[in-house]
């Protein structure tokens, strides 16, 4: 029997979708006389924009080669003209080495200010299950009073895969009440192609939901194959075409800023922006805060979601 081929890592699948990207001409090459079999550049072209072998790059793309040096894996993503995500992203994954296969695959607030993925009201964060564990690690105490005292502001707390981990009332009157989403449906991503409420919340959803898939698929960085995230990325692909062909773009955004457009069924057009703080305490979360844009109209419509889940006092 033949050599079974060896299956594409998420490097080499990175590598061979952003080198389709690039003419020739945009990175000063002359162009050929013969027409291309492939778009893009070819993986000789590449090596020799980025001063390394041929064979060592058709070896890192194939997977067959243990990782790579910073100044190989830059020299590489100047030859792609990646930006700087991208770049960061062709890191950790260089240095991570071959290991990770590419991916194939509104309701009320509680009473209380702070909803865990357990379900909990200021108890230990979790994420299903009677111990209330989640692989990405329980929500700190301090953390849930942060969530507290964020009044208002919707707030939340994501793990790697962009689970929702914590949430405080006022994320519960800007999106829905997270609480009653099963634990393993509560997936920022999967709520925003499956579940009508939160998909027909956007004025641009397909800007955000592009979006997202680059920010979940950077967020997963090297564990593109954690059996969690394949699970996910198979079920939307089967179910959305859109989510299937962004994920095969292998665009990737880093969780940082951005902002987004609501049509609000209860406050009306709205336009919110956010920023992605890391959890110090707990590296594979990232607290997302979101705020109103300085316009007045954003600024009273994120007002009224605030005041309706006002807390009581305890």
């Amino acid at each position: 029997m033949g050599r079974q081929p060896r299956p594409r890592t998420e490097l080499g699948a990175f590598l061979a979708v952003r080198r389709a990207a690039v003419a020739p001409q945009e990175v000063g090459l002359p162009p050929v006389g013969q027409p291309r079999r492939v778009p893009g550049l070819r993986r000789e072209e590449v090596a020799q924009l980025a001063g390394v072998s041929v064979d060592y790059y058709v070896r890192l793309e194939q997977g067959r080669t243990a990782g790579a040096s910073d100044s190989v894996l830059t020299a590489i993503a100047r030859a792609l003209r990646l930006g700087p995500d991208e770049t960061t992203y062709l890191l950790e994954l260089g240095r991570r080495g071959p290991d990770a296969r590419g991916g194939g695959g509104a309701g009320g607030a509680d009473d209380a200010s702070v909803r865990d993925a357990s379900g909990g009201s200021g108890g230990p964060g979790g994420y299903g299950g009677s111990d209330g564990s989640h692989p990405d690690g329980p929500i700190d105490p301090q953390t849930r009073l942060l969530l507290d005292t964020i009044g208002d502001a919707s707030a939340m707390v994501l793990g790697r895969r962009m689970d929702v981990l914590a949430w405080n009332a006022v994320a519960t009157a800007l999106f829905l009440d997270f609480a009653t989403v099963p634990v393993e449906h509560r997936n920022l991503v999967r709520l925003l192609f499956l579940d009508p409420r939160v998909r027909g919340l956007y004025a641009d959803w397909a800007c955000v939901a592009s979006t997202s898939v680059a920010l979940l698929r950077m967020a997963a960085g090297p564990r593109v194959r954690d059996p969690r995230l394949a699970a996910l990325v198979a079920e939307l692909s089967a179910a959305d075409s859109d989510f299937r062909r962004w994920w095969a773009r292998h665009d990737v955004r880093a969780m940082s800023r951005g902002s987004k457009r609501f049509e609000h069924p209860v406050a009306g057009p709205l336009t919110v922006r956010w920023q992605g703080l890391k959890v110090m305490s707990a590296p594979e979360q990232t607290l997302i805060v979101h705020t109103a844009a300085p316009d007045p109209t954003s600024e009273a419509a994120l007002r009224l979601l605030a005041g309706q889940v006002a807390v009581r006092p305890r």
